[in-house]
């Protein structure tokens, strides 16, 4: 069982690749009783100074995509401000652990690798039903 993603530097492959990656950061499973979606960055985050550093250089790879994908300065900018604004805010010791379950820099970048990729590569969006 294990999980196949694209190698290719085309649109489509990069958005599976960091559909993936946002995924495994930010929602991997559930929290029983309460359902609330976890992930690797709010886990590894727990571990002091050295999941912080682990988790922002998993979300700097998105970053990493994006400018590959030819975002903007201004896309580009914001989503290392997101980057940045969650590492910062892990630093500090019990705030920044609960603040990993709010504020989910992997799923706003990943919204602005979409509304990029919708726009100038319409053919790779996914439509599910």
């Amino acid at each position: 069982m294990g999980i196949e993603l694209p190698m290719g530097a085309d649109p489509a492959a990069v958005r599976k690749r960091v559909e993936a990656m946002e995924m495994l950061l930010e929602r991997s499973f559930r929290i029983p009783g309460v359902n609330v979606p976890v992930g690797l960055d709010a886990i590894i985050g727990l571990v002091p100074v050295i999941g912080d550093l682990i988790s922002s250089a998993m979300g700097a790879y998105i970053v990493w995509e994006g400018r590959n994908l030819g975002l903007s300065r201004w896309q580009l900018s914001r989503m290392g401000a997101n980057v940045l604004f969650d590492a910062l805010l892990g630093l500090v010791p019990i705030v920044g652990d609960a603040a990993d379950l709010v504020f989910r820099s992997n799923t706003r970048n990943l919204r602005i690798i979409r509304r990029h990729l919708d726009k100038h590569h319409p053919q790779t969006r996914i439509i599910e039903g």
